[in-house]
């Protein structure tokens, strides 16, 4: 391996991040916080968002970077058909770097990441694994594009035995899990969720994600009704949008619940929603690890999750209390009821979720990304 960052201790690494794109989302809060908490001493970071400038609204992220400094590069890409071409212009702007490291994330990022930075020379490359993805294709496309990649980082233990299993060099695959701003989520004041559509007094389920098959939201639906006979004083709220939000609006006034399910679409800001709330539900087919069941347990709540990949090792040994296999409907309704009855439970799950959300801080998270970087230039 290079000896490049050795030899020039004196120069921080050129690192490089290449993302799919930069609207919030669970794996570019990931990249935005590694870019702005890494020490500058060692590390000089660039950004490269394949996608366009966000709109207005949703450019939270991109103002951090911003504020911290980090030189970020939009290359605009909005079809399929520029995809083509998309390796060759990020390859100049890798040169222009003279990118020592290029971390990439996400399916396109990785993809395209990989062919520019072998185009460029690159020295090292770590592609980022962040969901167990069931589609085949993707996976082989994945595997083969991204072959010369020193590391394949994880976000949990679940992701990296799926991806092993499915031909990923075992030795390549690095776990370092999603990280939590703690003090941000512990902190959070109560919203007020009447100026949200809640009516005044109700408890409160809530999901945050985006509102597609991957969710289970479009067959937790049909646990519904029996949950809210059991719950007559809860509704649900759901802060996301997606593909899925049309058919599950309909299948909610189908199945005559429509004044006790709330969509809120996207939410600037969620950790006021979820501190005033009591229960967050999380009913995936997958995962990788779902930023949505850390930050709940964070902000000191339970949660009812399956046990989609991740979901059991943010939870620990309250994971017996809080999951349910996937596709055991009858099981996941239980829990939910279990503990939206009982606030003793629910209060002693959260608070057994607040200490366990410790194990995931940001500086733990990102001082492990600079351990792995660091090692690259390790010699052999």
């Amino acid at each position: 391996m290079s000896n490049d960052l050795i030899a020039d201790a004196r120069r921080p690494c050129r690192l490089a991040f290449v993302i799919t794109e930069l609207e919030p989302g669970g794996a570019e809060r990931c990249l935005v916080e590694l870019a702005t908490r890494i020490d500058r001493a060692l590390f000089s970071p660039v950004v490269y968002s394949l996608g366009p400038l966000p709109s207005e609204e949703r450019r939270s992220l991109v103002a951090r970077l911003e504020e911290a400094r980090v030189p970020t590069h939009f290359l605009s890409l909005t079809r399929l058909t520029q995809y083509f071409g998309a390796a060759g212009r990020l390859a100049a702007l890798l040169r222009e770097q003279d990118a020592q490291v290029v971390q990439t994330f996400l399916f396109h990022g990785n993809v395209i990441g990989a062919q520019a930075a072998r185009a460029a020379g690159a020295s090292h490359l770590v592609t980022g694994l962040r969901v167990a993805d069931p589609r085949w294709w993707r996976i082989a496309a994945e595997r083969f594009i991204t072959g010369r990649a020193e590391r394949h980082v994880c976000v949990s233990q679940s992701v990296a035995e799926y991806y092993r299993r499915r031909g990923f060099a075992a030795e390549k695959l690095a776990v370092i899990p999603n990280g939590v701003d703690l003090v941000r989520w512990r902190d959070a004041a109560a919203r007020n969720l009447v100026e949200l559509g809640v009516p005044p007094g109700r408890r409160v389920l809530l999901f945050v994600g985006r509102l597609d098959k991957q969710k289970g939201l479009d067959r937790f639906f049909y646990e519904l009704p029996a949950i809210f006979r059991e719950l007559p004083d809860h509704d649900l709220v759901l802060v996301g949008n997606g593909p899925q939000r049309a058919g599950l609006e309909r299948c909610a006034q189908r199945l005559k619940m429509r004044r006790r399910v709330h969509f809120l679409g996207w939410q600037a800001d969620v950790a006021p929603i979820v501190a005033a709330v009591e229960l967050l539900v999380l009913p995936s087919r997958w995962e990788g690890m779902p930023n949505a069941v850390l930050e709940a347990m964070a902000a000191g709540k339970p949660v009812v999750s399956t046990q989609a990949e991740g979901a059991v090792e943010l939870l620990g040994l309250a994971a017996l209390d809080q999951t349910a296999p996937v596709g055991d409907w009858q099981e996941f309704r239980s829990r939910v009821v279990q503990i939206g009855r009982d606030q003793a439970l629910a209060q002693d799950l959260g608070h057994r979720n607040q200490a366990r959300a410790e194990q995931f801080s940001l500086e733990a998270v990102v001082a492990r990304y600079q351990r792995l970087y660091q090692a690259l230039f390790q010699p052999v």
